[in-house]
């Protein structure tokens, strides 16, 4: 990339608003199930253990909010919701692996530095 386009591509506090909120830790573990099916609020729950119902809630209406999730109410009984990945959200797919392959690929590294970078305290 050139000097040129680092500078139209430099991040401001929207683009890191932004960022933060759909690619936080439970962001990316509902992202993750949703890719592969819609489901239901304690579906997200026991795909997501270590979740709690207050952080599940809040990072659901976040990733509403920003267009990435809809909530959709089913006409059962008791009426129940379901949450599905929309278009937009959809796209965040190839991006995210990127980046989770990269962890992957570069894991060893990193550890590696955060090792040296310890034992040098």
């Amino acid at each position: 990339m050139t000097d040129t386009a680092h500078e139209r591509l430099a991040i401001g506090a929207p683009h890191r608003d932004l960022l933060d909120q759909v690619l936080d830790k439970w962001s990316l573990e509902v992202l993750n199930e949703l890719c592969e099916r819609p489901c239901r609020f304690n579906d997200l729950r026991r795909a997501i253990p270590a979740v709690t119902q207050k952080s599940l809630t809040a990072t659901l209406r976040r990733l509403e909010r920003n267009g990435i999730v809809e909530r959709t109410l089913l006409s059962t009984r008791p009426v129940a919701v379901e949450y599905r990945i929309t278009p937009l959200g959809k796209t965040l797919r190839r991006p995210v692996d990127v980046l989770l392959d990269w962890a992957a690929r570069n894991m060893p590294d990193v550890e590696e530095a955060r090792r040296r970078y310890d034992d040098s305290l």
